[in-house]
């Protein structure tokens, strides 16, 4: 990437040297051999404060050949987000790599949704005659533009001065140098565990896991604080949506694409206690079945384009940045393939993807590999050093879920 054309960066053709983009770092041994997983932590934490070089292509791989609890060995892959977003990521990694039950093709992506239309599509519209239905079709089109005007001023007002309240989750100012040390920290899930509640609450996978997070947040910030006041706190979170057409998905194997095609949307999160578990992935259903109802990620998607086609990149940057400076989260779920692969003949035991380089002090990422969901912390080092316990809390958070969504299940079935 050249940026000396008037400040205005622009990709230029380079030779490359495999050698600056394979890297085998030796690790201290002592490290290693008192706890493998901690070394790994640290080592990518210190990479989130090496800055790429712009003068060759903007990626790497690092090989930590070492075993730890899980695998014999760790490859870490740093890619600019220049390149492309989560899922063109995840999708040519797949197209790169083989089933682990038939090495003879491909990896096979989870099928695609029965929906195919966006999620704000309207029902066609029924006939003049029919009275209160015509009525209900044209109301549910005033709702979807009320509920897209109050996203929009609120979206507008964040960017202006809308900040959320001062938690233990709102980053720390300390320079913008002290934010770039970011430390990861990823745990497995049961996928199947996520069907079940979603089967019991009719909602999504999606529900869930936003259901989940708020889960997380109240039993950390209520042991972590000592509050006793349950009255909820509301937080937001950016929360990334994939802008590519459903349909698309599950072609991009054969056909990657690079790039960035992502939108957002204003997350609300709410901080509080409650009696039966089950009640915060009701709350996120209901949450996001709004947010359904509006064109928010539209317009969030026209005015990211917008500030950079006719302003510039590092304007639009800028105003990014702002714009997630007054959130506390940053949410993403991306779907990776449903079975296990082998990549270069290696078994790929585990995937956790994340970010850095943004502002926020939390960042929580879910990322499916067959019948696992891996979720990925990508938390200030300095902010949060109990990340382990905040992590755990995520993990217990799903088993008291799962434990009411199958007490609801006998309650219902006795109740039959």
């Amino acid at each position: 990437m050249d940026d000396s054309d008037g400040g205005k960066p622009r990709w230029v053709r380079t030779t490359l040297n495999l050698d600056d983009h394979i890297i085998i770092p030796k690790v201290d041994p002592t490290a290693v051999t008192c706890d493998p997983e901690k070394a790994v932590e640290d080592y990518v934490a210190a990479l989130t404060t090496i800055p790429m070089d712009r003068h060759c292509p903007l990626w790497d791989f690092h090989f930590l050949n070492f075993p730890t609890s899980r695998a014999t060995s760790t490859m870490v892959l740093r890619i600019h987000h220049s390149i492309g977003d989560g899922m063109s990521f995840m999708t040519l990694f797949v197209a790169s790599s083989h089933s682990t039950n038939d090495p003879s093709r491909k990896a096979a992506m989870p099928p695609p949704p029965r929906r195919t239309d966006p999620i704000y599509q309207r029902q066609p519209r029924p006939p003049l005659s029919s009275g209160k239905a015509l009525l209900m079709w044209a109301f549910s089109y005033l709702v979807l533009a009320w509920h897209t005007l109050v996203d929009g001023v609120l979206l507008v007002a964040t960017i202006l001065f809308l900040c959320d309240p001062h938690t233990l989750f709102t980053r720390v100012d300390r320079g913008r140098k002290a934010h770039l040390r970011k430390r990861f920290v990823h745990r497995s899930l049961s996928l199947d565990d996520v069907k079940f509640i979603k089967n019991v609450v009719n909602c999504t996978i999606n529900d869930v896991l936003v259901g989940v997070t708020s889960a997380a947040i109240s039993q950390y910030y209520f042991r972590k604080s000592g509050d006793i006041n349950t009255k909820k706190i509301c937080l937001r979170s950016f929360l990334l949506v994939d802008a590519r057409p459903v349909s698309s998905r599950q072609t991009c194997v054969s056909k990657v694409e690079t790039g960035n095609r992502y939108s957002g949307l204003i997350c609300p999160f709410h901080i509080a206690l409650h009696d039966d578990p089950l009640e915060y992935v009701r709350k996120a259903k209901r949450l996001m079945d709004r947010k359904k109802n509006s064109l928010e990620v539209m317009l969030t998607q026209v005015v990211g384009e917008f500030l950079v086609k006719y302003l510039s990149v590092k304007i639009g940057a800028f105003i990014l940045r702002l714009f997630l400076t007054r959130t506390t989260i940053m949410l993403s779920n991306v779907v990776g393939p449903a079975e296990q692969i082998t990549l270069c003949g290696h078994p790929v035991v585990f995937m956790a993807g994340s970010v850095y380089g943004q502002p926020q002090a939390l960042t929580v990422h879910y990322e499916n590999y067959g019948n696992t969901i891996e979720i990925t912390l990508a938390i200030d080092d300095a902010q949060f050093p109990d990340c382990h316990q905040l992590l755990d809390d995520f993990v217990e958070s799903i088993r008291l879920i799962k434990d009411a969504a199958s007490l609801h299940t006998l309650t219902s079935i006795h109740s039959d």
